[in-house]
């Protein structure tokens, strides 16, 4: 179906032209006409399907022209990229309209988003949060929303915000428009929308928690501490330009990305401890493929739009399997193709399994290439560590293992680099631009056992978006790997 076919207006039609959109996706095709006609929506589609034009373009056509004061829509996400994107998109459908659209969230000065609200918006796209902030100090009334969108809903149950959630549907007008739009379409998202919606329109494009076709998914086996050196290699032998890494902790995502950048791979980390500033530049950096490997925590997963993507590695499994499909989704979007890679270390093997369970199909192993393991130096004592307490993002980890000393005077660890090179042995590590320097240590092990032992750290309470992770790995292993260095996982 073409969009023209939807009785959209010309001055949307024509932004829609501009971004080189004609035909429109399914849950375009559906959503559209049942938000134009009033209904409330309940619509479940796989991430990268269009979903954001499939309630804006009808919500712009249905404010028509600007009318200055409180918003009459609120869209609520669960992260700052998506928040950022949906309002971009809005700015973009809407451009030749005199409508208004707004974004707030929180990592930013407040005193900014203020003084906008206070001038007035049509349509404001919030995180749950920072909203809560700006009607708390009466920046801005929701008195007057007719539409209430909630885009990737799950998500937002996942990161813990039903109660803001509440909180926020309180001061909403009784008789409003509901929307309610997730990749996933999990049992908990009905009973959500059981509260929420009066008589929806329920649309399900693709089958529940269904990837895209054109993903090609494929797993390595390879031992916890041999991951990086295999990413490296893929990377290099396979000449990719652009990769989107993922990880379960923030010091992870710090760690691998200075790791990567000692070995001569220009990368970047972007998680919930960075500031806006530095996520925005970060991201912009990788769209412009100034950056090669964006590693990235499952903040991440939700909100990053980069056209054209063609790589997405899980170098840690997601503890909860519906996040798996949150992360390939970067890749083949809007009917493009894309390669996603899991690797996977022998404490991963039930990780995969819940997944493989909740997209019923396998991700087919693939035989692991031979390649160099480079030790490298040890940081200066301090360093190493210097992102301590690890946090997990979003989610507990299973297991709690043993904490760093916090005793006056106590010595600082060694690297987890150093740890493994054992003593008398220090080496540097090889760059990308092929110098090799002299005290390099390689060696073969095609053989090597797998790593004997990790953890990962328990929760403190936190709210899921700040929780502690603590913990370490020690692991025996050799300078080659290939094959994973086990024959299967247990």
């Amino acid at each position: 179906m073409n969009f023209s076919d939807l009785g959209l207006k010309p001055e949307l039609l024509r932004a829609v032209a501009d971004k080189g959109y004609t035909v429109t996706t399914p849950i375009q095709a559906e959503a559209i006409p049942a938000v134009l006609a009033g209904r409330d929506v309940l619509a479940g589609a796989q991430t990268g399907t269009g979903k954001t034009a499939g309630f804006m373009l009808p919500i712009l056509q249905r404010l028509e022209t600007s009318r200055p004061g409180a918003p009459r829509v609120l869209i609520l996400t669960p992260t700052r990229e998506l928040a950022a994107q949906v309002a971009a998109s809005g700015v973009d459908y809407g451009k030749y309209t005199d409508l208004r659209v707004e974004v707030v969230f929180g990592g930013v000065n407040i005193n900014p988003q203020m003084g906008k609200l206070r001038r007035g918006c049509d349509i404001l796209v919030a995180t749950p949060g920072r909203l809560l902030d700006l009607t708390q100090q009466r920046a801005v009334s929701l008195a007057e929303v007719e539409v209430f969108v909630l885009d990737e809903a799950d998500r937002m149950l996942d990161m813990g915000f039903i109660r803001d959630i509440k909180r926020v549907m309180v001061q909403l007008p009784k008789v409003r428009q509901n929307l309610l739009f997730s990749a996933t379409y999990s049992d908990d998202i009905r009973s959500l929308a059981n509260n929420l919606l009066r008589d929806p329109v329920a649309i399900q494009v693709t089958p529940r928690n269904a990837t895209a076709d054109k993903v090609d998914q494929v797993a390595y086996k390879v031992p916890k501490d041999h991951k990086r050196h295999l990413l490296a290699h893929l990377i290099r032998e396979g000449s990719w330009q652009q990769v989107l890494v993922f990880t379960r902790t923030k010091h992870g995502a710090n760690r691998l990305a200075q790791q990567l950048e000692r070995e001569g791979i220009t990368s970047a980390a972007i998680h919930g401890n960075k500031s806006q500033n530095a996520r925005v530049q970060a991201l912009a950096a990788f769209k412009k493929n100034e950056v090669v490997a964006l590693v990235a925590t499952e903040v991440a997963a939700r909100g990053l739009d980069i056209k054209e993507l063609p790589h997405v590695v899980n170098y840690e499994l997601p503890n909860v399997p519906e996040d798996y499909v949150h992360r390939i989704g970067r890749t083949a979007r809007a009917g493009a193709s894309g390669s996603a890679v899991s690797l996977v270390s022998p404490d991963e093997a039930p990780l995969l399994r819940d997944i493989e369970r909740l997209l019923k199909r396998n991700v087919p192993f693939v035989p692991t290439p031979a390649f160099e393991i480079r030790e490298t130096r040890a940081e200066p004592a301090g360093t190493a560590n210097r992102d301590q307490p690890r946090r997990a993002e979003h989610r507990a980890p299973r297991a709690t293992a043993g904490r760093r000393s916090s005793r006056p005077g106590s010595a600082p660890r060694k690297s987890a680099d150093a740890a493994r090179q054992g003593p008398g042995v220090a080496a540097r590590s090889g760059g990308a631009s092929g110098h090799t320097p002299a005290r390099d240590h390689v060696r073969s092990d095609r053989n090597a056992s797998p790593e004997r032992g990790s953890s990962h750290g328990g929760s403190n309470g936190r709210r899921p978006d700040g929780r502690r992770a603590g913990g370490g790995q020690r692991s025996g292993g050799g300078q080659r790997s290939g094959g994973g260095g086990f024959s299967r996982l247990s």
